[in-house]
């Protein structure tokens, strides 16, 4: 096997939080694969070729990228954020499992990039300084009834949260459910956080109480963080207040 495949996470949206090692191998690609906005944030050169795809196509993403690399192809698969959180790089595997069995073989890198919870969580403090886990929202691939479990099992556990995918269009309502399965399992006024846009020019940050919190105050653009019981906010004269979860938890 001649050809090599990388999964590359291209971070948040500001392409200065780009690592290096991501942009060394954009630059040697030959192939570029992914869902359609990530792919139209590279540059068109002469020797590359871009290949944009609609969403909830990975396992075909992913197998058309498996099959120029076999053909002795460079080819980069890019994600936004890491690929490895709720991207491309699960469904890269998932492939090569149950693919042809050459593909095993190939030279298969992932490459890590700055996810969107990180990004939020450092555009107002720490709030996931401490224990914290990630949960997506969306039901497409898993179904509603295990992602409350989850949800009241992480309420249970005190952990500070992060929600992908909260609210599409074509789902409006799962949101909703989510903060209502919040706001009766937390019964209190812990920080949430809506970050829109992270990192881009029209990044907006809301930080109210949970008990406060409106389903149509995220969109498929928003990552939003929930503190723990923990989280602290200190509030600063005319600046958005800084929220934190400190590192000591008290018995």
């Amino acid at each position: 096997m001649t050809g090599g495949l990388v999964i590359a996470g291209l971070g948040p949206g500001n392409d200065a939080l780009i690592t290096p090692e991501v942009r060394a191998a954009l630059d040697q690609a030959t192939d570029i694969v992914g869902y359609i906005p990530y792919v139209e944030r590279i540059a068109p050169r002469p020797d590359l070729t871009l290949h944009p795809s609609d969403n909830r196509v990975e396992i075909d993403r992913a197998r058309h990228a498996l099959e120029m690399a076999s053909d002795g192809r460079r080819v980069v698969i890019v994600s936004s954020g890491d690929p490895g959180v709720f991207a491309m790089a699960s469904a890269l595997f998932e492939a090569v499992e149950h693919g042809a069995p050459h593909w095993r073989d190939l030279d298969i890198a992932v490459l890590p990039g700055i996810t969107a919870m990180l990004a939020a969580s450092a555009a107002c403090g720490a709030p996931l300084g401490h224990d914290f886990c990630a949960i997506n929202l969306s039901d497409n691939l898993k179904p509603w009834a295990l992602i409350e479990k989850r949800l009241r099992l992480a309420v249970e556990a005190d952990f500070a949260m992060a929600f992908y995918n909260p609210r599409s269009k074509s789902r409006p309502e799962g949101f909703e459910k989510a903060l209502r399965t919040l706001q009766d399992a937390c019964n209190d006024a812990r920080p949430m956080i809506f970050a829109r846009n992270v990192t881009r020019p029209d990044q907006s940050l809301r930080i109210l109480p949970l008990s406060e919190a409106a389903p149509d105050m995220a969109d498929m653009r928003t990552v939003v963080l929930l503190g723990s019981s923990q989280t602290r906010i200190i509030p600063r004269g005319g600046a958005a207040p800084f929220v934190y979860t400190p590192r000591s938890v008290e018995g």
